[in-house]
């Protein structure tokens, strides 16, 4: 195992490097500036997310597959990843992490755009799509498409499931004392309970739980930060100049130069967000929506919610934090949030534990989608049960498990995710503006498809 580990460390180092980071920022430059600014149309988006496309073709509601796309991409990234970001780039690392949110809301408008344009009608009525569909018939790369499914199914058992669950086990058994098998067996039940149902069924709990478990924890930090109100405009400055800064942020922050602020931050927020990997446009196609456009911007706000409110947020609440009481230590991500939010009584240790159980949990059904539909695209409906089992096994199994090399394997999955639907997006751009022509620039957003 030790070995395994190893082996897949040093493949997830050399895929994350620059070389990605690069071509994942790169992709949402390009189409920010190609697009002109589609950020700028984000109130409109979230506006859209909440207004039924009554009569439209689809199989759940825009804000069905909206909350379930959330449900998958707020995870433990939103808390541990950001805090990790910063123990390792310093506090620059935060504005670098939103800057890459703000840019990443192109990439998941286009994502979304075209898991609408590319998607298809299965001989039961149900609506499929994403990345592999634009692949095989947007750019005719079936081989690509293939391998994108085969990564989508492999990451859903890795980052969507083990280590969701280990995280759950792990902060139970911590906080609370309750043995790892006993609370893999409840988030087994759970989650049996729910992807059995399908999407109609995931999509229903998540837009229940998502918004609520969200605006929950933004209040607690929102309550932490008025706690820390004497240190929220030093901690802005802070990382506002130590992402720019070519000097270490100081403190316990040493060698926290502008680069390495730049690429952990950069690398936690597109990890966060998961702009550009492919995974939210899976669920995309399944949105009720009367044109490509609508489901685009409905899509392009989720980036918004993850990562230029929620990690947003929680920087904040770190940085404050860590000025506020200068004896939290700096070198492990984990241990800097749980130091940073046990600094406020009563409501902080309890505030970190149910935002990263119900973050992680709603990660487990998300992805259970995006396997599934992988699943399908490979293989037909004969092994959706199958997989649905198995998947609910392995939620028990990575609970009690010790995660050596899942990580580094979930990393290694979602690059390779990452790399052809990149691809689509950058080859099939012209596609995307001459929808976003034809029914945002021209005013024709209520026109049918």
């Amino acid at each position: 195992m030790g070995a395994i580990a190893d082996f897949f460390e040093v493949v997830s180092s050399f895929l994350w490097g620059w070389p990605m980071i690069i071509l994942l920022l790169g992709t949402h430059l390009f189409l920010t500036i190609r697009l002109r600014f589609p950020q700028r149309h984000i109130f409109k988006a979230i506006r859209l997310s909440v207004t039924p496309d009554k009569g439209s073709i689809g199989d759940v509601s825009q804000f069905g597959a909206l909350a379930t796309a959330l449900a998958a991409t707020i995870g433990t990234g939103n808390i541990v990843g950001v805090a990790t970001a910063i123990a390792l780039g310093g506090p620059g690392a935060v504005l670098w992490c939103w800057l890459t949110g703000v840019f990443g809301i192109s990439t998941k408008y286009a994502e979304g755009l075209l898991a609408i344009k590319y998607r298809k009608q299965t001989s039961d009525g149900k609506m499929i799509g994403g990345p592999m569909y634009a692949l095989e018939y947007g750019l005719g790369w079936k081989w690509a498409a293939v391998l994108f499914a085969v990564f989508t199914a492999c990451a859903s058992f890795g980052i969507g499931n083990t280590v969701q669950a280990n995280a759950i086990s792990t902060i139970a058994r911590e906080s609370y004392d309750i043995p790892t098998f006993v609370s893999g067996i409840i988030i087994s039940v759970l989650t049996g309970a729910v992807v059995l149902g399908g999407v109609k069924s995931i999509a229903k709990v998540c837009g229940a739980l998502v918004p609520f478990m969200a605006l929950f924890y933004s209040l607690g930090c929102i309550y932490i930060l008025c706690e820390n109100y004497a240190f929220i405009w030093p901690a802005i400055k802070l990382i506002v100049s130590s992402a720019f800064s070519p000097e270490a942020a100081g403190g316990g922050f040493v060698g926290s130069t502008v680069m390495t602020a730049a690429r952990y931050g950069i690398a936690r927020g597109l990890f966060s967000n998961e702009s550009g990997m492919g995974s939210a446009p899976i669920v995309a196609a399944a949105a009720q929506t009367r044109n490509p456009v609508r489901q685009a911007l409905v899509s392009s706000s989720g980036t918004f919610w993850d990562t230029v409110v929620i990690c947003a947020l929680t920087g904040l609440v770190i940085v404050s934090s860590i000025i506020a009481y200068p004896d939290i230590s700096y070198d492990d991500g984990a241990a800097l949030t749980k130091q940073a939010f046990s600094k406020i009584p009563y409501v902080g240790t309890p505030l970190l534990t149910f935002g990263l159980v119900t973050f992680a949990f709603s990660t487990i059904l998300g992805w259970s989608y995006y396997g599934e539909k992988a699943v399908e695209y490979l293989s037909g409906k004969k092994w959706i049960r199958l997989y649905r089992v198995l998947y609910i096994l392995v939620v028990f199994i990575g609970s009690i498990a010790s995660l050596i090399a899942v990580w580094n394997f979930a990393d290694c999955m979602n690059a390779m995710m990452a790399i052809p639907n990149l691809l689509s997006l950058l080859l099939l751009s012209g596609v995307i503006v001459n929808e976003t022509r034809k029914y945002l620039w021209e005013g024709r957003l209520d026109s049918e498809e």
